[in-house]
């Protein structure tokens, strides 16, 4: 069976969040064992993870060594930290595995670059803001804000059909990939945003015919009434079940909310299930023994 698996960014830090090298290296070793008893099911797994923090130090980099080398944009942030990432994974999982820096199609003029929303990088005490850029002030201090446009198109899931149909585990749309326009002329360019890594995976999953997709987060189930008093997780559930759970609200926008639209999609447009849960829990969520698995009809 082909699997989509994707890794959440707390996979790819250690404990408290550092991404010092060795706590990535180190985490990224701890996940790989979970996905590695899936491979030894027998199934065909293809990997998508975030990059949030990895992204976070390059742009702190590029703020502290601006002075010194041009800082370089968004979108190649996106694409180094694919590498790197990806690497980590190669290494850790062992052959047949292989990396595809891989680009994800946005459209210009989707409405989220006229309002952007999604935080990136460090938190800051002070506007740090330059020319170009737009912070806005949390609860936490001040941090940047980036659009995240809806993915269009994964532009080289053949080149993962191939690496799969030629036996590669591959790891794949890291961070959600690196966003790009097309250009009147047929080229592309990339563009200053973050695709959301879940919807990306949904994507990417049906482009390469995974019959399931499975979202690893640092929780065992999707939960409704999150933070209240009567908290209830949520076991096998129908697309359309779901969708009323998603209008009433109960799905974080930040949080479970992308996961949640993400499982909907993969299985709305064929995909045969897919499967919320903590990375722990992966191979016995693949059984169908634990996790929140959304099917089309119950």
């Amino acid at each position: 069976m082909r699997v989509l698996v994707a890794l959440g960014g707390n996979a790819m830090t250690g404990p408290d969040g550092s991404a010092a090298p060795h706590h990535q290296r180190a985490a990224v070793e701890i996940a790989v064992r979970h996905v590695r008893a899936i491979v030894a099911d027998g199934h065909q797994v293809t990997l998508t993870h975030g990059n949030g923090p990895q992204v976070g130090n390059l742009l702190l980099k590029n703020q502290l060594a601006a002075h010194v080398v041009p800082p370089v944009p968004l979108d190649w942030c996106g694409a180094q930290t694919q590498a790197t990432v990806g690497t980590l994974i190669m290494n850790a999982l062992g052959p047949p595995t292989a990396t595809l820096v891989t680009r994800t199609l946005v459209d210009p003029g989707d409405p989220a670059f006229a309002d952007p929303v999604k935080p990136i990088g460090r938190y800051f005490p002070q506007d740090p803001r330059t020319e170009g850029e737009t912070w806005r002030r949390f609860a936490r201090g001040w941090r940047r804000v980036v659009p995240s446009p809806e993915p269009l198109e994964i532009l080289d899931a053949d080149a993962v059909s191939a690496l799969m149909a030629a036996g590669f585990t591959v790891v794949a749309a890291g961070g959600g990939g690196v966003p790009v326009t097309r250009l009147p002329d047929g080229g592309l360019n990339g563009v200053e945003a973050v695709v959301d890594k879940d919807l990306a995976a949904a994507l990417l999953a049906r482009a390469v015919g995974a019959e399931v997709l499975l979202i690893a987060t640092d929780v065992p189930d999707v939960v409704i009434g999150y933070g209240g008093p009567d908290p209830r997780p949520i076991g096998r559930v129908s697309v359309p079940e779901l969708r009323v759970l998603q209008a009433a609200g109960h799905f974080a926008e930040g949080t479970m909310g992308p996961k949640v639209e993400a499982a909907i999609r993969f299985v709305s447009s064929g995909g045969t299930r897919a499967v919320i849960t903590s990375l722990p829990e992966i191979a016995a969520a693949m059984h169908g023994h634990v996790g929140t698995q959304v099917e089309k009809g119950l």
